[in-house]
């Protein structure tokens, strides 16, 4: 199987939303938002994302986690894997709430990137500064 880039970040971020066994709709729509915004989306066609998340959950199933993971790291310039971890801390963070599940995962998504730690560091930084309440 070969994923697009696009399709790629998009298979990260439903498996971070997933993580924690349920999908809130605030990340649905965070997700929805940062396709509609981010560069790295720019000409995809956002009205894919749910066709594209039910491939997600569909590979879920047939190869777990740490199988979807391999898929996305792939298919998945190195120049784009620090976007992806961005990508997988707005959408845990979004909620305000991370779980163990969660914080797993990121791991994971962390380990198996080519990223720094100083690098991954400061996304959770800007992650928290920025989805931080009054």
């Amino acid at each position: 199987m070969t994923l697009s880039t696009q399709d790629g970040l998009i298979y990260l971020m439903v498996v971070t939303a997933a993580a924690d066994r349920a999908l809130s709709n605030q990340e649905i729509k965070r997700m929805s938002a940062l396709v509609k915004r981010l560069p790295v989306f720019d000409g995809y066609d956002v009205s894919c994302l749910p066709r594209v998340s039910e491939e997600c959950a569909s590979l879920l199933q047939r190869v777990g986690v740490e199988g979807v993971l391999e898929e996305v790291i792939a298919n998945l310039p190195e120049r784009l894997q620090d976007t992806a971890y961005a990508l997988a801390v707005e959408i845990a963070a979004v909620d305000l709430e991370l779980g163990q599940e969660e914080l797993r995962w990121l791991e994971m998504v962390r380990d198996s990137l080519k990223i720094d730690r100083l690098t991954t560091a400061a996304i959770e930084a800007a992650a928290r500064a920025r989805l931080r309440r009054a």
